[in-house]
């Protein structure tokens, strides 16, 4: 019995995906040719399609599971569940005009031509705000649309910005955020259901692990009470004696974000030998 998964086959998402699936040791031949890829050491076979077939084809049952933008799973509606919210390839849809246009609310949008590849969700948004305009669907180049006088304005997929800027738009309106989700058909079978339940155990590991260091540290004893004091760790801190009379070996797992601000404080408690060190996974 084998889970198969759906994979966008080309793109951010698709290396994303990929290399999700590899820290999780799910082991694949590195092709974008074939259509289907078993795993060799987990019973998982991945589908490559485009991003906007995955919804139906993981509601219709072709595949089990798939990994897909927020932005396709909303915008095709189809009968599939979120099983879990990855957290890569963040995005946002947003309303951009041209840049040197004045900006006046969204009340500019009525009666206006707006070119996007994201129907369904603009016309919700529109529809939930009263405003009537004309959506101009494309599939290729949207953010063209207003410099070739196709659109006033466009709907679209923004990251860094860097692609409006390019073609002298300005994002006026964030309409959602995005990010990677999986989606799973809703009537597996209970076989399917454990091959899935440990690759949740694994993917959560991975998750978990992220933007975690592993942070070794000489201590002198008298000061490791205040030292465990202002350490974030999973739980409790390790703490050992070591062969050195009046000094410790303190151990303990720190967020990156806080990272360097924890360590100045252990450097000014005392703390020497400060050894980091990257997690790859992590078992709670």
């Amino acid at each position: 019995m084998l889970l198969r998964i759906a994979v966008q086959a080309k793109g951010r998402l698709y290396d994303e995906t990929m290399s999700f699936l590899e820290e999780a040791d799910i082991k694949l031949s590195a092709t974008k040719r074939t259509l289907l890829v078993q795993s060799s050491n987990f019973p998982l076979e991945v589908l490559f399609l485009r991003d906007d077939d995955i919804p139906q084809t993981i509601a219709s049952g072709v595949a089990d599971i798939g990994i897909v933008g927020e932005n396709e799973y909303a915008e095709k509606k189809e009968d599939a569940e979120i099983v879990k919210r990855l957290g890569f390839s963040r995005c946002r849809l947003s309303l951009a005009i041209p840049k040197d246009i004045e900006y006046t609310g969204i009340r500019w949008f009525e009666g206006k031509k707006i070119a996007t590849s994201y129907p369904v969700i603009l016309s919700d948004y529109l529809q939930a705000q009263k405003v009537h305009a004309d959506i101009h669907v494309i599939t290729g180049s949207v953010e063209v649309s207003p410099g070739i006088g196709l659109a006033d304005a466009i709907f679209d997929i923004v990251s860094s910005g860097s692609t409006l800027v390019s073609n002298r738009l300005k994002e006026v309106e964030v309409i959602m955020q995005s990010e990677a989700l999986l989606i799973g058909n809703r009537h597996l079978c209970a076989e399917k259901q454990e091959i899935l339940k440990e690759l949740l155990f694994r993917m959560d590991a991975v998750k978990t692990a992220e933007d975690k260091k592993y942070v070794l540290m000489n201590a002198p004893k008298e000061k490791v009470e205040e030292i465990v004091s202002i350490l974030p760790g999973m739980k409790s801190p390790t703490v050992m004696p070591l062969a050195q009379e009046g000094w410790c070996s303190v151990h303990t797992v720190l967020d990156e974000k806080r990272f360097w601000e924890i360590i100045g404080k252990l450097k000014n408690l005392g703390a020497e030998g400060i050894l980091v060190l990257p997690i790859e996974k992590m078992i709670i």
